[in-house]
Parts: structure tokens; sequence; C-alpha cells
């Protein structure tokens, strides 16, 4: 493991851990994964994102979260890494596979990347819940809509979304004994004619400043509840997101950033 390089990138600072096995990488652990997230002791992430060599695809992606936890889908992260391949690549389009399954990935112009999340899941027994419930009104006080982004998502439609106390809020409905693998938790505020504005309290990771897959699910919910059309403006404590909600799936488009690339010590390593 002497000399893991990996990339630092965010997403309207929804930032990552990239390391690409490609080059021969060891594989990722969760004590690695955890040891990389800590942002007093390692690097800090929101999620970390593995790149593989696949087969079918341009390339594959597995994502952890802060906690070593895995997870299912990383929209902010798979546009990151999608900018840096297209550019390397000198394309304009990529497939990747992940375990949401294979997406589509777009440079949108601009320093734009969009990125086709798939279709929403929005049967009880896809998201997944607990028990079968009507996914656009949760029996949870302050009726929340439960969405599947190959990740769970509970959100909430509030008058003031400045005024939740997003951390408290967050962690209770974590863990929400209807979500049997934990979820993410969304507060949304309707701020003008299919505009959102939205804070996120991610599992496994808390409060962070964007995330995709959440503002996925939060256009699908607010569509849904007939809050707003099928094309919207998310704007997230990092910037804006654009999502529309297509016949061929749910489109997310904004900047992306690579910030720096580095190498883990030996040191470090070995510490783990």
């Amino acid at each position: 493991m002497a000399g893991l390089t990996f990339a630092k990138m965010h997403g309207l600072g929804n930032d990552f851990v990239v390391i690409d096995r490609r080059s021969g990488a060891p594989a990722m652990t969760a004590a690695l994964a955890r040891a990389l997230g800590d942002r007093h002791r390692g690097v800090g992430f929101d999620q970390l994102a593995v790149i593989e060599d696949d087969a079918e695809t341009d390339l594959r992606l597995t994502f952890f979260n802060a906690d070593g936890s895995v997870a299912g889908a990383c929209g902010n992260a798979t546009r990151c890494i999608a900018a840096r391949e297209m550019a390397a690549r000198g394309t304009g389009r990529l497939t990747l596979r992940t375990e949401r399954g294979v997406l589509l990935a777009e440079d949108a112009g601009g320093g734009l990347t969009r990125v086709n999340m798939g279709a929403p899941l929005l049967d009880w027994r896809e998201i997944p819940l607990a028990e079968e419930t009507d996914t656009l009104h949760l029996p949870i006080a302050g009726d929340p809509v439960a969405t599947g982004m190959g990740n769970p998502h509970c959100t909430f439609f509030v008058d003031d979304a400045e005024a939740v106390d997003l951390a408290a809020f967050g962690a209770a409905h974590e863990t929400h004994p209807l979500f049997p693998e934990r979820t993410n938790v969304q507060v949304v505020q309707v701020t003008g004619p299919d505009r959102l504005r939205m804070r996120v309290w991610e599992r496994g990771v808390g409060i962070t400043l964007a995330s995709g897959s959440s503002s996925c699910a939060v256009a699908v919910a607010a569509a849904r509840r007939g809050l707003a059309g099928r094309a919207v403006a998310i704007d997230l404590d990092g910037g804006t997101l654009r999502v529309e909600w297509r016949e061929d799936g749910v489109w997310m488009e904004g900047p992306t950033a690579h910030v720096f690339t580095a190498t883990l010590t030996q040191a470090f390593l070995e510490a783990l």
C-alpha cells in the first residue's frame, strides 16, 4: 500500500476522496475508508469513490460513506469523476457502472456535467421500507415522502428550511424504524416556481453542503406532490443543481472541481 495516490474532488462542496484501482491500488476496506474520512486525522470526505475497470462500460464506481459503510449511489461524485474521465479521454459522453446500474454522463458545456441517475424507485419494497406504506405520505410526523435513488431518501416539505435544527432532525430520522437501511433526510422549502431550497443530512455522514442523489429524490418528491414541475433548480448550502425527471430517468446537472491529487504516507497506512 506504499504510495497510495488519491484525488480530492467536490461538487458544490459535497467532497470526495477518489481512488483509482485501475493503477493497481489495493482493495478498499471499511477501516481504511473510516481513517481517510476522519477530517482531523485523515483526509476528510462526505463520500469515498473507488474506480475500477468494467468489461461492458467505461468504468465501475463503488462508494463508501465516512463511517465506512457502503453507499449505493453518489450523484455528485459520479459527475466529478465523469468530468475528469471525459476530459482525459477527449469525449463528451461516458457510461459508468454503479450499484444503481449503468449511468450515462455527458459534458453539458460551460464547465457543467450532467448524469442520468436512473428512474426513481417509488415502491416501498424497492426503497426499501420496513412495511407496506404509501411512499407519497409516510406515517411519520411532518408527512414526508420516501424515494429510492439507489439509496433511501426521506423528504420533508417545510415552510422554512433554515429554521430546522438539521443536526438533531437528521440524526433522529436517519435511523427511523421504517427505514431498515437508514435513510438520507432532506428538509425542503418551495421558494418559487420550480425552485426549491434544500438542506440535507446524509446517512453515515451527517450534514453536507450538497447531495446529488438527495437532489434527485427531492425533485421527484416535489413533482409527485404537485409542488413543482419535472425540471427544477435546487438551491443547496454549497450552490445550485438543476434536476429534470425525464422519461429515461432523473438527470442532474452542475459544476465539478478537482482540488488536488496527493499520496498517503506509509506511516498513515501502517497505523491502520
